[in-house]
């Protein structure tokens, strides 16, 4: 890592960049929402096409800095265990693959909106439309999944190699095993309150302003894995 000096502000530069992204589309598109009311939620929708739009596009700013981020982590932590670094970038891009999946049936949601708004909300419309949103708000807690797999993987790497303070890392670790235990109760159907899923953005936007500002404790560096040299040729 001594070798690199600016990966660990890049790092942290996209924790902040994923975290804040997200944040600013999942606001957008939950205020044109109305719960259980999915008239009013499209003509929201239709009114606010552009913040509608901006959120689709903040939605991809996410995944962009999503990739970078698992890479970086990657480059980072796969001293420690490159194995496991490596389940876990894979993991982080297939919530990528997710995420930007997820938002077709959200442009598609738009455009139906629209036209419902046009022709008075029929039923039939508005059936399209409940569906468009329940395929969207699926994907968006089905990206979490792979999310919190991987994030348990690279902050248990983060905890081992010192690289942070370790009582961050162990914010982050429980953070993330929060999401990985609610995520497949959400998915089934059970009502978990947000504040399971919470703690994630304040370990995101911490980590990512320490490793800015201060980099990362190379001389506390602790490998996991022996050398190259001395492990098995597969």
């Amino acid at each position: 890592m001594n070798s690199d000096k600016h990966t660990p502000r890049l790092l942290g530069a996209a924790f902040l960049l994923q975290a804040v992204a997200s944040v600013v589309w999942s606001i957008l598109l939950t205020s044109l929402i109305v719960s259980d009311n999915i008239t009013e939620s499209m003509t929201n929708i239709a009114n606010n096409a552009l913040q509608m739009r901006v959120s689709i596009l903040f939605t991809m700013i996410t995944a962009i800095g999503i990739v970078m981020l698992g890479s970086l982590l990657f480059v980072t932590l796969k001293k420690q265990n490159g194995k496991i670094a490596l389940v876990a970038l894979g993991l982080y891009l297939i919530e990528v693959a997710i995420l930007a999946v997820s938002r077709i049936p959200a442009f598609a949601l738009l455009r139906i909106s629209q036209e419902s708004v046009i022709a008075g909300h029929p039923a039939s419309l508005q059936t399209l439309g409940n569906l468009l949103y329940e395929c969207a708000e699926f994907g968006d807690w089905l990206h979490m999944l792979p999310f919190a797999l991987g994030a348990t993987l690279f902050y248990y790497l983060f905890f081992q190699s010192g690289y942070i303070p370790r009582i961050l890392a162990i914010f982050g670790l429980i953070a993330a095993l929060l999401a990985l235990i609610g995520t497949p109760l959400v998915l089934l159907g059970y009502n978990v309150p947000m504040y399971v899923f919470i703690p994630n953005l304040p370990f995101e936007l911490g980590v990512g302003l320490w490793l800015l500002v201060k980099g990362i404790n190379a001389g506390s560096e602790t490998r996991c894995e022996p050398p190259i040299s001395n492990r098995k040729t597969l």
